[in-house]
């Protein structure tokens, strides 16, 4: 089958197209034809190699975390879905590589694909949806009449947090560009603020929970923002000793996760509010949950541009530039 793959880790030049093996099928795996796949950011951290200490990937390996498509073939133990399924997923760690013909994931990470959705915005859901659930519903509780600040509003996460937040009926503050301002508004937000005109933490006050997506210089700034008992929930980092726990990491290890998130948990215990680091992980049954709450209308994915799968290096590029408003997506039909 034809997959973009990372050759070495590096810029953009080490993102190769090639023929590569078709995958295993092992009993509990789906094998699913792709027929979009999404870019995200992390797509290019994993590729620039700032995960290969704590996630080593044997090289060469195939990019892409975000799926749709249809099921071609199932394991003997699988029982929730057949060929001719239309699915979507985020693949476990362990089984990236979607920027490709075909792929085999484990069935918990799958689910149907949205009725309502064409397999290219399905496609855009996984990674975004599943960060914002597990950080404002599994992380952060939030509760109808809390206050959330959702950073850059305008990005993949930022688009489907904010609508995520006002489905749970919170209180929705975010930062974008001047051009977005009113989109955003639109998206559901309550205050807006324009980072090229204002600083937020002269404007924001008393917030329960910051969804942080951004640098170190702009995540103690949010602590500012945070009422007593809030919580800093980043996805940015940087990465806190729970995070090295839950992937079963070495001690030297955990103690470097501990070291790194140090100082920002110092200054958020100082303020009295909690920080942690999402690792966003995969699971079927919160896109199913998604699924819902998409084919109800009361969540709708923001799509940016759709390149075709002989363009993925350009729709790699153009995620990195950091124009993209929503999610870039790459079709293979």
């Amino acid at each position: 089958m034809k997959a973009f793959i990372v050759t070495r880790y590096g810029s953009s030049d080490v993102v190769q197209l090639r023929e590569m093996p078709d995958p295993e099928l092992r009993d509990d795996d789906v094998l699913v034809q792709i027929h979009a796949a999404a870019v995200n950011p992390g797509d290019l951290r994993l590729r620039n190699g700032e995960f290969k200490h704590i996630m080593p990937f044997r090289l060469p390996f195939i990019m892409g975390n975000d799926l749709a498509g249809v099921v071609v073939r199932v394991g003997s133990r699988v029982r929730r879905f057949k060929p001719g399924d239309e699915v979507y997923a985020h693949p476990d760690k362990d089984q990236i590589g979607t920027f490709a013909e075909f792929i085999a994931i484990v069935e918990g990470a799958v689910a149907h694909k949205p009725k309502q959705l064409t397999m290219e915005e399905a496609a855009s859901v996984p990674v975004v949806g599943l960060t914002a659930w597990q950080a404002l519903i599994e992380r952060a509780n939030l509760k109808k009449g809390q206050k959330v600040f959702i950073h850059a509003g305008s990005g993949g996460v930022g688009t489907f947090a904010i609508q995520l937040a006002k489905h749970l009926g919170a209180i929705v503050a975010t930062t974008t560009s001047t051009a977005n301002v009113d989109w955003v508004k639109r998206l559901g937000a309550d205050v807006v603020i324009d980072y090229r005109k204002d600083d937020f933490e002269n404007i924001l006050h008393d917030y329960d929970v910051v969804l942080n997506s951004q640098g170190q210089e702009t995540l103690e700034k949010s602590l500012r923002v945070l009422r007593p008992g809030g919580k800093l929930i980043s996805i940015s980092g940087p990465p806190d000793a729970v995070f090295a726990k839950e992937l079963g990491l070495n001690w030297i290890l955990r103690l470097a996760m501990h070291a790194l998130s140090y100082r920002i948990g110092k200054k958020a215990k100082r303020r009295d509010v909690s920080y942690s680091f999402l690792f966003m992980r995969a699971s079927g049954d919160q896109l199913a949950e998604i699924t819902s709450l998409i084919d109800s209308g009361i969540i709708r994915p923001v799509v940016d541009r759709v390149f075709p799968f002989a363009s993925t290096k350009e729709a790699i590029a153009y995620v990195e530039s950091g124009r993209a408003k929503g999610k870039v997506v790459v079709s293979m039909r």
